[in-house]
């Protein structure tokens, strides 16, 4: 099996060659390939990427900023993994877990893996935060029936053509809670490993902000009210 890291980046000079070092020195149980999408950066960050220098690195460049989860199609349509996993280069995830992730699906336990953080004081930014992913992920929860641990969780692990399959529409964050809202709605569970997490603060760069919670609360909504297509087999 061959996996394909995703990496979408933005602005992200002071951090991008740490990502890279990092991501490509973890001992990996299978081939892979990483895939880094520069979304339009205006810092120097194209120009650490350009010099990038390890034959499993591709990077493919956006000329304007275009949101996470355009980024992330981009690098799912140039992805030549059988498998694909979402690294951001904030440096917030260990890419040591990445492993971890990888277990239960090369012995047959899960198609479908997701990274769940567990939140603490040295892990997380503010108070508000946390709430905000709690608050979505019961959203899902509820409107599911299902008792996923963290929605918004960067580390998804699946099947590249599943993900193709999948359609994402949204461009930006709101990516998270649509692929979440389509598996679950053809009732695809992911299967759930716990991960390290670090957050940065808003002066280190973070991106994220509550209005992002109210678009996944609208994406869940919407994913949940169309109408059902044909069963796939489920992550177990």
């Amino acid at each position: 099996m061959k996996l394909s890291i995703l990496m979408p980046v933005y602005n992200e000079a002071e951090r991008i060659a740490d990502a890279l070092k990092q991501a490509l020195a973890v001992d990996y149980p299978c081939d892979i390939e990483l895939v880094v999408v520069d979304d339009g950066s205006k810092d120097g960050t194209a120009e650490i990427l350009a010099a990038a220098d390890d034959s499993r690195v591709r990077v493919i460049t956006h000329q304007r900023n275009a949101g996470k989860g355009a980024a992330i199609k981009t690098a799912v349509d140039n992805a030549e993994g059988e498998y694909m996993v979402i690294l951001d280069a904030d440096l917030e995830y260990d890419p040591n877990d990445i492993p971890r992730l990888l277990a239960p699906v090369l012995d047959g336990r899960a198609t479908v893996v997701y990274g769940n953080r567990t939140f603490g004081s040295h892990s997380a930014y503010s108070f508000w935060y946390v709430m905000g992913n709690k608050a979505v992920t019961t959203a899902a929860n509820v409107l599911y029936n299902s008792y996923i641990g963290d929605l918004e969780t960067c580390f998804k692990l699946l099947p590249v053509a599943l993900y193709r399959s999948l359609e994402i529409r949204s461009r930006g964050f709101g990516m998270e809670a649509e692929v979440t809202g389509k598996l679950l709605r053809r009732r695809l569970r992911p299967y759930e490993v716990p991960i390290s997490y670090r957050a940065r603060g808003r002066e280190e760069g973070k991106k994220i902000t509550w209005r992002d919670g109210v678009e996944a609360l609208w994406i869940l909504g919407r994913e949940r009210a169309r109408r059902p297509r044909a069963l796939s087999s489920g992550a177990r």
